[in-house]
């Protein structure tokens, strides 16, 4: 694996909905660094990727309440524990569990192994509201997949929270996971 500055020069045979994700990361100023992988279905695929990125890639969940009228993208270190008790109680929801596949590609454009936060840019009617474990914020950089999982980015967390999220019209909510 390399690592490449920007979008990859040749297009041909890559997703659109990749594609839409760099157009829209050049259209906002957003610089990011990239490289290209066999298909990260797993967290421990993405350790590798981790390495060559030197940015931790989150764990990220897409979650709904039991009435499935709620939807949500929780953002979470790989190394801590989900307990869905625990986001419950800070986003004043019942029970959660994971969203169905239907619901992520209808709301997000996305694929079970490839959720990430670019798919918020998809989600124009905002029905998925963001949750950001605090310790994401953290870190200087973010790592996450371009909405397909055969490529992953490193953006300055600042840009996304500064820049992306208004773009794409939403906001984070910040909570606080202790895996407990």
């Amino acid at each position: 694996m390399e690592l490449y500055e920007g979008r990859p020069a040749q297009e041909q045979g890559r997703q659109e909905r990749e594609i839409r994700v760099y157009d829209l990361l050049d259209e906002l100023g957003i610089q990011y660094q990239r490289t290209d992988h066999e298909p990260a279905n797993t967290m421990e695929a993405c350790l590798e990727i981790d390495k060559i990125l030197d940015v931790l890639i989150c764990k990220n969940l897409f979650l709904c309440n039991r009435q499935q009228t709620q939807f949500y993208l929780l953002l979470m270190p790989d190394n801590k524990p989900f307990k869905t008790r625990e986001i419950s109680g800070q986003i004043g929801s019942a029970r959660l569990s994971f969203g169905s596949e239907e619901k992520m590609v209808e709301y997000l454009d996305i694929h079970p192994g490839a959720v990430s936060i670019m798919g918020l840019m998809n989600d124009h009617e905002n029905r998925v509201q963001l949750l950001v474990d605090e310790d994401v914020l953290a870190g200087e950089y973010l790592g996450c997949h371009p909405c397909v999982n055969t490529s992953s980015l490193k953006l300055r967390g600042q840009d996304v929270w500064e820049k992306f999220l208004p773009a794409v019209h939403h906001e984070m909510k910040i909570v606080r996971l202790t895996g407990v």
